[in-house]
């Protein structure tokens, strides 16, 4: 078995997993496994680290199947997108299940809040820091209860919120952000998380929605495992994502045009 580490830009795709009639991150995995002549459809073996949503990106999402000694992450990203690039890879014993095995998963969100008080963010993280129920922040019916690390801080007019668990049930991550945004700009009270967290229900309007999907990044899955960077396939995918970020500035400079040109 090997493990691939694979970063790419969530947005264009309709989330991580494989689904009918839609682009998918594992569809293109796939693809490039078939094109390669690894496997015919998925390789054996195979697990993923998680699910990310549609629009979500990642920079340390984990791959694993019985792969041929050649399979490098060069290699693979020979017949993968330019916006999915793998940069690292580690061996792993028969056994190895990218799922099962993996010790935490981490999730980066850049928060637009330019008002949002950052000691109000750092209250109400650590409510939710620790093992909680969060059944009022997922639509999941089991598995809600868990156990997070977090981190918040500004950047500007972003904060900058870090999560940390065993795993995560659906929606938590956004659902945390959006209510840890919340607080900090004044729209819901520091009580509210407490709320969050009681075992009644919270229903309509008194539920917390999920933030949008683009702003998060999965940024680390933990493993007892020792990866080594490709040093051509890590090159490939910073030239890959330098040019997006210098493609998303210059959008941002137009808007910056068309904001002052109206007046």
């Amino acid at each position: 078995m090997r493990a691939f580490r694979v970063a790419y830009d969530g947005r264009p795709f309709h989330g991580f997993q494989r689904q009918p009639d839609v682009s998918t991150v594992e569809d293109s995995l796939f693809d490039a496994c078939r094109a390669l002549g690894v496997a015919d459809d998925a390789p054996e073996g195979y697990a993923a680290a998680g699910r990310t949503d549609a629009g979500v990106s990642a920079v340390a999402q984990t791959v694993a199947f019985a792969a041929p000694d050649w399979l490098t992450p060069a290699a693979l990203n020979s017949e993968l997108p330019a916006s999915v690039r793998a940069w690292a890879s580690a061996d792993a014993g028969p056994e190895f299940h990218a799922t099962h095995d993996a010790l935490f998963r981490e999730y980066t969100y850049h928060c637009y809040a330019p008002r949002a008080n950052l000691a109000l963010a750092k209250d109400a993280l650590d409510r939710l820091s620790g093992e909680h129920d969060f059944h009022n922040l997922t639509p999941d019916e089991e598995g809600t209860v868990r156990n997070l690390r977090t981190d918040v801080l500004r950047d500007g007019d972003y904060l900058v919120v870090t999560l940390r668990a065993g795993g995560f049930a659906r929606n938590l991550v956004r659902r945390v952000v959006a209510l840890v945004r919340a607080v900090a700009t004044g729209e819901a009270p520091v009580a509210k998380v407490d709320r969050v967290l009681s075992p009644e229900p919270l229903d309509g309007p008194e539920g917390v929605a999920p933030a949008p999907a683009h702003p998060l990044v999965l940024t680390d899955v933990g493993y007892d495992l020792d990866f080594a960077v490709d040093d051509e396939a890590a090159a490939s995918a910073r030239e890959v994502f330098a040019d997006l970020r210098a493609q998303q500035r210059t959008k941002a400079r137009v808007s910056d045009e068309m904001l002052a040109g109206i007046r």
